[in-house]
């Protein structure tokens, strides 16, 4: 039976990722947590949008708020 979206982003927990948002900033951070809204906690995370960066520290980013989640090439989901 195939996985959930969530039970595969479940696997990056620990790792890091990127966030698209609507408003078009990417958020890149290390993926500590998520619900089943894809509301999801960053650590040490880091702003990028139109040229300047900032960094953020840990955060909550509402899923509402998520296009995307990408993994970096050669990020391995943990196994389950």
């Amino acid at each position: 039976m195939p996985e959930g979206p969530l039970a595969v982003v479940e696997r990056l927990i620990d790792q890091r990722v990127s966030l698209q948002l609507r408003d078009g900033r990417e958020i890149a951070g290390k993926l500590l947590g998520l619900d089943e809204h894809l509301n999801v906690v960053l650590d040490d995370a880091t702003e990028t949008a139109a040229e300047a960066s900032r960094h953020l520290g840990r955060l909550v980013v509402r899923g509402s708020n998520v296009v995307a989640l990408m993994a970096p090439s050669g990020a391995r989901p943990r196994s389950r």
